[in-house]
């Protein structure tokens, strides 16, 4: 069960020690959802420095129940910081590139290379009978890891998933 009573408590030590361990041109990379992102960017603020606050991605599904008296949340967010936000790794020429939701208006050739991905990215959760479903309840899609390991590090580089891809 992913409750803690003082969950800021919880992190704040993980938080801590993911900063003392990242190399110089490390990023840092958190998914938390809509309850409690503000908080939690408020502590990495604290400890990375507010400059070291490079994106929030949006990562947007469609998948669950609907509700009948509010939005429904759909979406949880990636914070990303990088220890020195004047040099860190992004592999632009890297990115995967995903359609352009209107081909018709860029062109042919622009239209099959594709468009690089903004901060919003669309992507379906892990299906619950899918062979890739571990059973962990915030267990992120390989497709969200992939893009993040292949812009942000270089081969030979280490990683570290303190939560284990929380379950991926």
């Amino acid at each position: 069960d992913d409750r803690f009573s003082d969950f800021q408590n919880f992190l704040q030590p993980r938080l801590e020690e993911a900063y003392r361990v990242l190399k110089p041109t490390g990023s840092f990379f958190l998914h938390i959802d809509y309850r409690e992102v503000h908080y939690v960017k408020v502590q990495l603020d604290q400890i990375f420095s507010r400059p070291s606050f490079i994106n929030e991605i949006i990562w947007a599904y469609d998948y669950g129940g609907r509700s009948k008296s509010r939005w429904s949340p759909k979406h949880d967010n990636i914070l990303w910081y990088a220890k020195d936000p004047k040099n860190y790794t992004y592999n632009y020429d890297a990115i995967d590139r995903i359609p352009y939701m209107a081909p018709g208006l860029v062109g042919p050739e622009k239209a099959a290379r594709g468009k690089t991905p903004t901060d919003f990215w669309w992507n379906t959760i892990v299906s619950p009978n899918g062979k890739e479903k571990t059973g962990y309840p915030t267990q992120k899609p390989l497709a969200i890891l992939r893009r993040i390991v292949t812009v942000h590090s270089n081969s030979g580089d280490e990683l570290l998933d303190f939560f284990a891809g929380s379950g991926s």
